[in-house]
């Protein structure tokens, strides 16, 4: 096993909502792919040399809410400037940056769509 995870889904209750917020606070693009019965916004990944990507998706099977799985964005180097951007993009800091040694620093965050996200960065 490479990875301990392999790709991750956040449900998200109104898709451009969330797509505005994950893209303002992360500083990039999501890719949108629209489906039969779903929307999703896959968020960037190096699939070719091993990486670990995952989506927002919106979709009657999925959904938000805190208190379910927690998945950690990587943040390497960008930690206080992501936090510097939850309240404004309209989340809130659950946990504010905390060390885990030797690991690095990790945070908690709430998303405009409920959801409990984690943040790491290993400096």
């Amino acid at each position: 096993m490479k990875n301990a995870i392999s790709w991750f889904n956040i449900a998200v209750v109104d898709f451009d909502r969330a797509l505005k917020f994950y893209e303002t606070v992360l500083g990039t693009k999501l890719e949108v792919i629209k489906g039969k019965d779903d929307i999703m916004g896959m968020f960037p990944a190096d699939f070719e040399n091993g990486g670990v990507g995952g989506a927002i998706s919106q979709r009657d099977t999925c959904k938000a809410g805190a208190g379910g799985t927690t998945v950690y964005l990587d943040v390497t180097g960008k930690l206080d400037a992501v936090l510097g951007r939850i309240t404004a993009a309209g989340g809130t800091i659950c946990m504010p940056r905390t060390a885990i040694p030797p690991h690095g620093f990790i945070a908690i965050i709430g998303d405009t769509e409920g959801n409990s996200v984690g943040l790491h960065s290993p400096d």
